[in-house]
């Protein structure tokens, strides 16, 4: 099982977040992607990286369908993520 960073450990590891997304999806959409999951991971890893910005684990869609888990994954971005679009 994969281990969840508490927000605490974010904040010593990382800093302060600028925004902070929860998420969340329904019990057929987490049914469906657990379930390509196990299919693409064969016996391999049973993780799903996303553009590298998070991951989403088998058991936490388990604990998250139990109400173990408040969201399915978080997003976190700091300032130093945050790109100025800047005109010229």
């Amino acid at each position: 099982m994969s281990e969840r960073m508490t927000m605490q450990e974010v904040l010593k590891e990382y800093g302060v977040p600028v925004i902070k997304l929860d998420i969340h999806a329904t019990r057929t959409e987490c049914e469906a992607l657990r379930r390509k999951l196990r299919e693409a991971s064969g016996n391999g890893e049973r993780y799903l990286d996303v553009s590298c910005n998070f991951t989403i684990d088998v058991e936490d869609i388990d604990r998250y369908l139990t109400g173990e888990l408040d969201t399915l994954s978080e997003i976190y971005a700091f300032p130093e993520d945050i790109k100025k679009d800047s005109e010229e």
